[in-house]
């Protein structure tokens, strides 16, 4: 039977309000979740950066570049073969003047020195000669010296010749120094130098030296707060002077050009909205190399190989060849690790410096270049943002397994088009901003939803656990939406079921054992109960209250009620037989189905999930007659329509107190094997001759009636009935009919 038509708007008015207020909820933990990862992205604090750093890192180790031989860059290294064969560093001018005029005669297009030569040579026997103490002979050598034999000016005269790039060092101490000008430069936009790397003075070449160099560029290194080399400055500025770092004043050297040319924003084809966000690009001679803000390049690192290598020693004998040197740019640094000129990079713990510079020119040139565009915050801020509000309308309206489902593949998918965008484009789009802030919000809203709904299933399992099979409780813990505890109408069937003479069995027991007797009788009924998809609605003493169909939907609950009701028969009889010092116990059971009242009962400071109505009324009268008609079970004419199968035999029908239509009364004897057997169909053929003849007012054909039913009776479960009815036949015997004659009884008066 379905709820009143009134009763369903106003449920479902209620269920609306309650989901409004959940998604509401949870649409707030999503909105504080989001504001505070958008303050965090828009202030983009270290702990950001290095979590970005880490992701690109791990890119690079699993995607590096690939070394190509044929781009135009080497590194002469200082190696350990150099320093056994050529002797320990540091090694005099005039072999860094015999490098310098090898590589040059060998066709190299730019020799950069990533040295730093600004001190004196201390092995130039001049140098060696002011060490010795002053005497006339010391005086008289100093004098005797050729200005050849001077190794700083042979490597200077040297250097007027070579197309030669000395390293300079920039420092923040106070110095009187001043920036030798080897290049011009020039901006387009918003003035780049507040956003390049500011340092307050320079440590230069020899001046004889820096004179004749070709170019001068800084050697600095910026590294990370994890000491890791990802990026590295093309330009510096010191003392407002802009000063390129080594490798881009070797490309420019190598490319014969004269001046830096900076693109800033707001520049020609540069839009930044008035906004001064920093530099571009950075164009060198015929290339453009596109740049960070502070005018850096990421360095898409490849393993270290040797291949870029050539000795020192190779370019002192003669050995080397030719063709590795000609037309491209020669770095000329320390790779023995005894030299400690190491540094660390996303891809190897430990590299030469002179490699970082090799492999940043490698990058620039190839063309290849890692790239964080400008817009690239903007797109991740709204990626999380499309992320968050998916996963919160998920968590608010869809259960917390798809919601969750729908977040861990819109994080996957995020991090999956970063990689693409690294792999294909080079493009470096952050992945850990937009998948863990969107973590944290399906974290907070899915658990915020998965909280709400345990908390949920331990309310049903706090109300429902005492009186309801763990299996249904677990059913209605899974989907409390099957639960409606605002009070319904459904067709129930409702069982009753009662000690017989339970004073008479109490008598002589003190307060324990009768405490112990009671929970003992009454624990296998239970039992039998739920295990047969009942609720205990409760117990009253020695008596039980149950019903089916409620809180969970059971199609069969009369079916199931009339199984309970049979087994609890059974129950007994076990009970009885227990070897315990207990007195063997009778029940009677009644069992009625109809349109009830079901839900939460009570007042507003204690209430019980229970059920009312006229049918729960029936039922316990019904209870009640069981000991007055003699039999164990009596169900109603509901109950007995519902499991025609069953073995139920038709004893009378009765008025009930307050109800209009008499009802049947029915016996239940057995389930469907009972019912088929040949005893059993010849005493409910028996009762039903009773019956009608009684109904009928044939007193004679009732007599009949009576001795077959006493025939058939064999065991005795009918005597009390058929002695009931030989009663009403000798009361009726000899008067006449009383008018309107039915054969119908007042429930209680039998």
């Amino acid at each position: 039977m379905q709820a009143p038509s009134s009763a369903k708007p106003l449920r479902r008015r209620r269920l609306r309000r309650t989901d409004r207020r959940a998604r509401i909820a949870v649409a707030l933990v999503a909105i504080a979740i989001m504001a505070g990862a958008l303050v965090l992205r828009f202030a983009d604090p270290s702990l950001l950066t290095h979590l970005r750093n880490l992701a690109f890192d791990e890119y690079q180790r699993l995607a590096p570049r690939t070394y190509d031989p044929t781009l135009p860059v080497r590194i002469v290294a200082i190696d350990e073969v150099s320093l056994g064969t050529l002797g320990q560093w540091p090694w005099p001018r005039e072999r860094l003047a015999e490098i310098a005029a090898r590589l040059t005669d060998a066709g190299a297009a730019a020799i950069a020195f990533d040295l730093a030569l600004s001190e004196p040579d201390r092995s130039s026997p001049a140098v060696v000669l002011r060490r010795m103490p002053e005497s006339a002979e010391r005086n008289r050598l100093l004098a005797d010296l050729p200005p050849e034999g001077d190794g700083d000016r042979l490597l200077a005269d040297t250097l007027a010749s070579t197309p030669t790039v000395l390293g300079l060092i920039l420092t923040n101490a106070e110095t009187d120094s001043q920036v030798p000008a080897k290049s011009g430069f020039a901006s387009a936009g918003d003035d780049p130098k507040p956003f390049l790397p500011h340092f307050s003075a320079v440590t230069a070449p020899l001046e004889p030296l820096a004179d004749n160099a070709a170019g001068l560029g800084a050697m600095n290194w910026i590294p990370d707060r994890d000491q890791i080399i990802r990026t590295v400055p093309l330009l510096f500025v010191v003392d407002d002077t802009v000063v390129p770092g080594l490798a881009a004043e070797a490309l420019r050297v190598a490319q014969g050009a004269s001046t830096f040319l900076a693109r800033a924003s707001n520049a020609s084809g540069e839009t930044a909205f008035g906004q001064a966000t920093g530099v571009n690009a950075i164009r060198i001679g015929g290339i453009t190399v596109p740049t960070g803000p502070q005018g850096t390049v990421r360095i898409h690192y490849t393993p270290t190989t040797p291949e870029r290598l050539i000795s020192a020693a190779a370019i002192v004998d003669g050995s080397f060849d030719p063709d590795a040197v000609a037309g491209r740019i020669v770095l000329v640094g320390a790779t023995a690790p005894g030299l400690l000129d190491l540094r660390s990079t996303p891809i190897d713990v430990a590299v030469p410096g002179v490699e970082v510079h090799a492999q940043l020119l490698e990058h620039v040139i190839g063309g290849g270049m890692l790239h964080r565009p400008d817009w690239a915050s903007g797109l991740e801020t709204v990626v999380f943002v499309v992320l968050a509000i998916v996963i919160a309308l998920s968590a608010a309206y869809l259960p917390v397994r798809v919601s969750s489902a729908i977040g861990v593949v819109g994080i996957a998918g995020w991090c999956t088009a970063s990689w693409l965008a690294y792999t294909n484009a080079h493009l470096l789009l952050d992945p850990t901003f937009p998948a863990l802030a969107a973590a944290a919000v399906l974290f907070a809203t899915v658990g915020f939803v998965a909280f709400r709904e345990e908390r949920g299933r331990r309310e049903i399992r706090s109300a429902f656990g005492r009186y309801v099979a763990p299996g249904l409780v677990e059913e209605l813990a899974r989907d409390p939406e099957r639960l409606r505890l605002g009070g319904e109408i459904r067709d129930m069937t409702i069982l009753f079921t009662d000690m017989r003479g339970f004073t008479t069995v109490s008598e002589g027991m003190d307060a324990e054992r009768l405490t112990a007797f009671v929970n003992a009788f009454l624990t296998p009924l239970t039992d039998t109960i739920l295990a047969n998809r009942g609720t205990i609605d409760k117990y009253i003493g020695d008596a039980v209250m149950a019903f089916w169909n409620a809180p969970l939907d059971d199609p069969d609950h009369a079916r199931h009620a009339c199984k309970a009701a049979l087994g609890m028969l059974k129950a007994i009889e076990r009970f009885n037989a227990a070897d315990h010092t207990y007195p063997p116990v009778a029940i009677g059971i009644g069992l009625n189905t109809g349109a009830c009242c079901v839900g939460n009962l009570g007042s507003e400071r204690r209430f019980d999930y229970s059920v009312i109505g006229d049918d729960v009324n029936v039922a316990s009268r019904l209870e009640g007659q069981t000991k007055a008609y003699g039999v164990p079970i009596i169900v109603g004419e509901q109950t007995a329509r519902a499991v025609p199968d069953f073995a139920l035999v038709e004893f009378d029908r009765v008025r009930v107190k307050g109800k209009t239509v008499p009802i049947s009364l029915f016996a239940l004897m057995g389930d469907a094997t009972e019912a088929t057997s040949p005893a059993f169909e010849s005493l409910r053929d028996a009762i039903a001759r009773l019956t009608a003849a009684y109904r009928a007012g044939d007193i004679d054909g009732a007599d009949k009636a009576v001795a077959d039913a006493e025939a058939a009776n064999g065991n005795g479960r009918f005597a009390t009935i058929v002695a009931l009815y030989r009663e009403r036949l000798d009361t009726l015997r000899g008067h006449p009919l009383p008018q309107g004659w039915t054969g119908i009884h007042d429930l209680d008066k039998k």
